[in-house]
């Protein structure tokens, strides 16, 4: 199904899915797709021929795609049970100023662009107070990369924020920024994160991933970080015991086997290192993209292949990382909830304060309420929980309760990817 697919047809989909069960879905597949989707469903591990074989139902559709989510979504009962978690958290984009210059992005703006900004250490403890007095367990720093960055403005701005507030969990520096520190202070990667978990850090974003294969980087950003960079950093801060979440960009100029190797490159590291909270497929906004604009990439994706992505994931990280988040801030709520009935366990954060996929076009990004989330939640029947950054449950809600807003039930509106809002790009 092309990216322009109607919501009739996105809707027809969804509610396939909804309505098959795990057995006559499997029936009515091929009798390929189901012998693999039947030793996923034994606990054997899939391998690469297997997985390109799904990968591609993705982009085909029809009863093997049905069968592969609802395949998909039972290996998440078993896993995790029928809660949908979430975080209360904030965003805390520091500056926008950036010289790397990646083709899918536009959130970054040159030193003397009339809206470029850096924000001063007083003004993002202010907004973390804020986040605070809200609720939230977790702030989420990311950033530009300024030329004239001081090697050790990372190690001050958590120094900083812990001293004011030592309770705030800091999820904070991609494995860019992380390269980008260790090149300016001429630190050794081991002793430079060492020093960032010293001064509070408490996980990392797996963010600047991509798609993990440098040929598929080159086309998106020559000058961003190599696999094996990336790599380095997500395994050196495991070691230290610096958790990391895990992602992949899909929907630009990657194939269904740039998928399955990108995966599978992350199943190997976690069974090295048991440092992955999570993986989080990001579907790409296109709508503001140079990438796009200059003919490189495809305008993002259909509802088959958000659904198949995700249903993908479940099935090669199964047994290695068990939570799988929908990007709210990319799908919109709908596509978000479908891919939660397709594999997905968790919800992501309130954010408060996202930019970056605002910047790109995106129609969400700014605060989700908790009481939202779990009224969403409950929209496909499932229990809404607050979770920690690392997954410890904080509070189960098996009931409603009076702030949650009554939505209706899945297919009432349409499903929906984020449409073009604001000016800019970014990922």
């Amino acid at each position: 199904m092309p990216a322009t697919a109607t919501s009739e047809n996105s809707m027809q989909i969804v509610q396939q899915m909804r309505e098959a069960t795990l057995r006559g879905a499997l029936t009515h597949a091929s009798p390929e797709v189901a012998r693999i989707l039947e030793r996923a469903l034994e606990a054997r591990e899939t391998g690469f021929e297997d997985a390109l074989t799904l990968a591609r139902l993705a982009r085909t559709g029809g009863a093997d795609l049905i069968a592969m989510l609802k395949t998909a979504d039972e290996l998440r009962r078993r896993a995790v049970g029928e809660a949908i978690t979430y975080v209360v958290n904030r965003n805390l984009n520091f500056t926008n100023i950036c010289f790397v210059g990646c083709a899918f992005c536009g959130f970054s703006r040159g030193p003397n662009s009339p809206d470029a900004y850096f924000h001063a250490n007083e003004a993002l403890i202010a907004k973390t107070r804020e986040a605070i007095e809200l609720g939230a367990t977790e702030i989420c720093i990311q950033g530009g990369l300024p030329r004239d960055l001081d090697p050790f403005y990372y190690r001050d701005l958590l120094r900083d924020i812990k001293a004011a507030i030592p309770q705030i969990h800091i999820h904070a520096f991609s494995p860019m920024e992380i390269v980008y520190g260790v090149e300016k202070t001429g630190m050794p990667m081991h002793d430079y994160l060492q020093m960032l978990k010293d001064a509070g850090l408490g996980s990392i974003p797996g963010t600047a991933a991509e798609i993990l294969d440098d040929r598929v980087r080159e086309e998106l950003s020559p000058n961003k970080l190599k696999v094996e960079q990336w790599i380095e950093v997500v395994r050196t801060a495991h070691s230290l015991g610096i958790p990391s979440t895990s992602t992949m960009m899909y929907g630009h100029t990657e194939q269904p086997e740039d998928w399955v190797r990108h995966i599978l490159l992350l199943r190997r590291i976690q069974k090295e290192t048991h440092g992955f909270t999570e993986f989080v497929p990001l579907g790409f906004i296109h709508s503001n993209t140079r990438l796009f604009r200059i003919g490189g990439a495809r305008p993002g994706s259909s509802v088959a292949e958000h659904l198949g992505v995700h249903a993908l994931s479940r099935i090669l990280l199964d047994l290695t990382i068990r939570n799988l988040q929908v990007s709210w801030v990319k799908l919109g709520f709908d596509m978000s909830l479908a891919c939660l009935d397709a594999g997905a366990n968790d919800f992501s954060g309130t954010l408060m304060e996202e930019s970056i996929s605002k910047a790109a076009g995106a129609n969400f990004g700014e605060y989700v309420e908790p009481a939202q989330f779990r009224s969403l939640i409950r929209s496909i029947g499932r229990i809404p929980a607050e979770r920690t950054t690392t997954y410890q449950i904080r509070q189960t809600f098996p009931v409603n309760d009076p702030g949650e807003p009554h939505l209706p039930p899945p297919g009432a509106t349409s499903v929906r990817s984020p449409q073009p809002s604001v000016s800019g790009t970014g990922y």
